[in-house]
């Protein structure tokens, strides 16, 4: 166990959460609004939240290359929580969160890691990469303000496929959405 760690991980995702938190209070920013049409506030928390992921993505590559992926052995189930939070919040290097995929994928078989992580990593990647998630952890807002997953592979059985990894099903996970969003 690292305790030095595992507390900078917390640190480094209460910044994280505080900076989208931020976003709450301009709603635009996760509705979509293309970028020139923003105002000079909006345009200033997203580079502040841009900043923070960028700060963590560096940290977390320093991290993996010491450590390998900082499991539960490593940094306890919190602190394993927070570095996969921020590894999720590396959208601007899907390079590395395909690397990290990788790495937490290899600590689940291990059972040094949480499966629902790897799932919504997964998703993450795949969407990234423009192909169709597998578990329907990554939504999108419609044109009429609703929210609907990513484009699925074999929607049929997505649910099954949560629940192997822990997850509820996709209307309870759509309705946590909606109320997280409702306030």
């Amino acid at each position: 166990m690292n305790p030095e760690l595992r507390e900078e991980l917390l640190r480094l995702v209460a910044t994280d959460q505080h900076a989208r938190r931020r976003l709450d209070e301009h709603p635009r920013l996760t509705n979509g609004v293309p970028e020139e049409d923003l105002s000079t506030a909006e345009r200033q928390t997203l580079e502040q939240l841009l900043m923070v992921d960028a700060g963590n993505t560096t940290r977390m590559k320093e991290v993996l290359a010491a450590h390998g992926w900082p499991g539960y052995a490593l940094v306890g189930s919190d602190g394993a929580e927070a570095a996969w939070l921020l590894v999720q919040h590396a959208d601007r290097d899907p390079a590395f969160q395909r690397r990290c995929l990788e790495l937490l994928s290899e600590a689940v078989r291990a059972g040094d890691a949480d499966a629902g992580h790897e799932a919504y990593l997964t998703d993450r990647v795949l969407v990234a990469e423009g192909k169709q998630q597998v578990y329907g952890t990554q939504f999108r807002m419609t044109g009429d303000g609703a929210l609907e997953p990513q484009p699925l592979a074999d929607p049929d059985q997505v649910d099954v496929r949560r629940r192997q990894v822990g997850l509820g099903s996709l209307e309870e996970y759509r309705k946590l959405l909606a109320d997280r969003r409702s306030g």
